[in-house]
Formats: C-alpha cells, sequence, structure tokens
C-alpha cells in the first residue's frame, strides 16, 4: 500500500512511560484503520520496544522516529525511559524532554504533519506546532475520575469538588501535595497536565469508556471548556505468541475457575521490603492462589528469595509462583482461573482488568493511583500509610472467594460486556473529530457554503476505507 495516498497525517508524541506509549500505539493501530497514517516519536530505547510491538500490517502506516534527547553523565540514553529508571530520575528525565524541545520543532517541520496528538507532561508541544499552524490535540491516558479531581484544583480551585468519593486519604497527602501544590518551577505535574489541556485545540481524548466514568467525562467538558472525548479502554488484542502455551497458562490451567490472584505493580514503583513482605503474609493468610511479579530497578542485583520472608516459597508450595520483572500480564487476566487482580491501580492496568472481566484489588502507590482505586475494590493502608496483611489478605479473600464479593464480581462483569458490546464505537468519534481539525478551511479550501457537504463526505470515503487525499 502506498502510504502517500492516506489522508492525513498525525504525529503522536507519548511521555516516555510505558504505560503511555502502550495506549498511544494502540490508538494509532485504531487510527490506521481509517486513512490515517500515523508517526509515532519517542526515545531510542522506547521505539526498540515499541517496533517489537508492530506487525508487518502495522508498519504500513505507523512509522517510527526518534526524537533526539540530550544525554547527560547522569542520564545516559538507555535511561531515557521510565521503564525501569530509578525514582530519583525521575526529574531529570522530564528536564531532559523539555530540552528535546528544538528537536521537536525540527521534526514538525520535516514530516509536516496534518495533526499532533501529544501527552500530559509536554505543554509547550501544541506551541511549537501553533508556530507552525498545525493543530494539536492533547491525549490522557489517565481515567476521567481521576483526572476531574487534579484539573478541579488548576481550573476551579476555589470552587468545591462535586465527587465526594474520589478523594485522597490523609496518609496520601504527600501524593496529593506534590501533584496539585505551588513549586514556583515547571516541574509541577499538575500545572503541566492543566497548560496540556488548556493548549489542546477544541477537544481532549481520554482513554476511558462513558459507561464506567460517564459523569466525570462531562464535568471535565464543562469546567474546562473542551469537549473530552473518550476513545475507549484501548486494551491491545492477544497476540498469536500471547496465546501460546506457556508455563503460567499451563500452571493456571491446574487451579479452579476464578480461584487465583495476579499480582503485578507496574513498571515504575519498587515495592519497599516492608511492601514486600506484608503482600507476602498477605498472600499467604489468604490462602488463595496467587501469581506475583517483583519487579527492582535496573542494573540492581537483587535475588528474590532474600526479600520474601523466610520459609515463604516452601510454605505457599504449590498455591503461589513468584516471579521477578515480567509476566504476560493481559495473558494471565484472559486465563479462566484469574479472579482477582491485585494492582497498583495504573489506569492502563485498571483497564485490563476490567476488559477481561477480573474485579481489582486496589494497592495504590503513587501519582492517579490512589484516585483510580477509589472507582475499585481497595487495600487500605493504615494512617502512617503502611501495609497490613490482615487487610491484605481480607480484601483478596472477599474479591476473589467470599459470598461478599459476589455484586462487586457481577459489576466487573456487566463493564466487561459492556466494553465487548461497544467494541470500536469510540473510535467513530474519535476519527470525526480530529479530521475536522485536521480540515481548516485554509488547508482544504473549504467555502463557508460547502465545507460541511464536503468533510461529510471525507468522513464517508475514510470509513470506507477510500484515500481522499
Amino acid at each position: 500500500m502506498d502510504t502517500r495516498n492516506r489522508s492525513f497525517r498525525i504525529l503522536m508524541f507519548p511521555w516516555l512511560a510505558h504505560g503511555h506509549i502502550s495506549p498511544f500505539l494502540e490508538l494509532a493501530k485504531s487510527l490506521s484503520n481509517t486513512n490515517f497514517l500515523i508517526y509515532i516519536c519517542s526515545s531510542s530505547i522506547n521505539l526498540n520496544t515499541i517496533r517489537a510491538k508492530l506487525s508487518a500490517k502495522d508498519s504500513i502506516s505507523i512509522k517510527l522516529v526518534e526524537l533526539h534527547i540530550p544525554t547527560t553523565p547522569h542520564l545516559p540514553s538507555h535511561y531515557h525511559t521510565t521503564n525501569g529508571l530509578p525514582p530519583h530520575l525521575m526529574s531529570p528525565l522530564k528536564r531532559a524532554l523539555d530540552m528535546a524541545r528544538p528537536a521537536f520543532s525540527t521534526l514538525l517541520k520535516t514530516l509536516k504533519p496534518d495533526l499532533v496528538l501529544y501527552d500530559f507532561l509536554q505543554p509547550w508541544a501544541p506551541e511549537e506546532a501553533a508556530l507552525q499552524n498545525i493543530p494539536a490535540v492533547v491525549f490522557l491516558s489517565t481515567g476521567a475520575a481521576a483526572s476531574s479531581l487534579l484539573m478541579h484544583h488548576y481550573f476551579e480551585p476555589q470552587s468545591e469538588y462535586p465527587f465526594p468519593a474520589i478523594y485522597f486519604r490523609a496518609s496520601e497527602y504527600d501524593i496529593f501535595n506534590r501533584l496539585v501544590k505551588p513549586t514556583g518551577n515547571d516541574s509541577n505535574d499538575n500545572v503541566r497536565v492543566g497548560d496540556c489541556v488548556k493548549r489542546s485545540s477544541d477537544i481532549v481524548l481520554i482513554k476511558t469508556f462513558r459507561e464506567l466514568e460517564g459523569k466525570y467525562i462531562d464535568f471535565l467538558s464543562n469546567m474546562t471548556c473542551k469537549k473530552f472525548v473518550p476513545v475507549g479502554p484501548l486494551v491491545h488484542s492477544l497476540g498469536h505468541a500471547e496465546n501460546e502455551q506457556n508455563d503460567f497458562v499451563e500452571w493456571l490451567d491446574g487451579k479452579d475457575p476464578r480461584s487465583t490472584v495476579f499480582a503485578s505493580f507496574g513498571s515504575e514503583y519498587f515495592l519497599s521490603e516492608n511492601e514486600i513482605e506484608e503482600i507476602a503474609y498477605g498472600l499467604e493468610l489468604s490462602m488463595v492462589n496467587f501469581i506475583w511479579v517483583v519487579r527492582f530497578p535496573v542494573g540492581e542485583k537483587i535475588k528474590i528469595e532474600e526479600k520474601l520472608p523466610k520459609g515463604f516459597l516452601a510454605r505457599v508450595g504449590e498455591r503461589g509462583i513468584v516471579v521477578e520483572g515480567w509476566a504476560p500480564q493481559r495473558r494471565i487476566l484472559s486465563h479462566s482461573s484469574v479472579g482477582g487482580f491485585l494492582s497498583h491501580c495504573g489506569w492502563s492496568s485498571v483497564m485490563e482488568g476490567i476488559s477481561s472481566g477480573v474485579p481489582i484489588i486496589a494497592l495504590p502507590m503513587h501519582l492517579d493511583q490512589p484516585l483510580n482505586a477509589r472507582l475499585v475494590e481497595e487495600v487500605v493502608r493504615t494512617r502512617e500509610g503502611k501495609l497490613d496483611r490482615e487487610e491484605v489478605a481480607r480484601v483478596v479473600k472477599k474479591v476473589v472467594v467470599e459470598k461478599s464479593g459476589e455484586k462487586l464480581r457481577r459489576r466487573v462483569e456487566e463493564l466487561s460486556e459492556k466494553m465487548r458490546e461497544k467494541g470500536e464505537g469510540e473510535m467513530n468519534g474519535v476519527v470525526e473529530g480530529l479530521m475536522r481539525l485536521c480540515m481548516r478551511r485554509e488547508r482544504w479550501n473549504l467555502s463557508p457554503t460547502n465545507s460541511m457537504e464536503e468533510f461529510n463526505l471525507l468522513i464517508m470515503n475514510n470509513r470506507e476505507g477510500v484515500s481522499s487525499a
């Protein structure tokens, strides 16, 4: 297929985190089916990861472009990603990406996209696009509930937030303060996010679906005077390799339906020794089968056995598996033996759990995760922010096996079914919104009398897979 015949070119610019790159990639795949040509720009190390997830068909319409990010002795190129990044290097990574602004401007001049889709920490991206007369839209891969509270503190800090169910606990106030309190410099994430939304062209794309977060979507639209357009959960389909039999699947095959909990806490947060200990004892006390993924920062040579309670692995025996680094999360969650997901509540993980019909047990760590946790069943920490093994065990048992968790299990199954029923329905609104921005009168020479007629014709042609360029 000759990609030069595609109607519109979109440059995607995600934040340097896997949890953000993955939604952008899934959105790119969806848009590429409707006559868009997509460029994804990121650091070299992230592009290597993205490349491995593109099929030959995907590569026809999705192109990868390296963004040159300055290196320093403390931040070499292999640290130009949040995957495995030591926590103390997160702020330097944000500053390094800010320093890539001139390189991003050069990319715009070279690629001449019709539209830029940017992420939540790059408020300068729409400014650079505007200088070259290119519309730009922010794509939020966080949920609407969490975004609504954080945006409220940016747009309407003096008014009362109308949803008391979404809040920070006392033990989470340090997270709240880091996110929303003015700091006097551009490192404040909430200021960055607010500026990104404010500078977005007419609409804001957000990774969610209306059945779960409709009232928060509407609140965001009214508050920001931007139309928030849900793009759906953007959960990737299982590929052939993921569907193949592996050790995890074989182990799960031997367990009863909905009898197992999967525990995983993302790639950017590393459990403390106390957290590892309390989670271990909690899983042991619950008497529920489990697969537990434990991660350590890149470069740290640590043996899992040294961090687990003495005798833990022997006591749980065949009831549990502890694995370091990585496990096929999507494949595991889709297995019929999995009945609970003990998660940090990163939004992509929440979407994957709901899509698979698996109830989520929230153990939030930082950023928006505590707010996401308010939407599901939560392990409540002590007032000092500590985990308690008895609480971990109680919630795991409730969600996976006890009668008191039946309502929650039914609710998740219903949401999962609604996701499947809607399919790609949300994408129609996304496509129309983005095409409307691309079709500015000065670029397409549309007259006031026939612009909507021509616009609707292009929409129809794109849905039929016909090039309109």
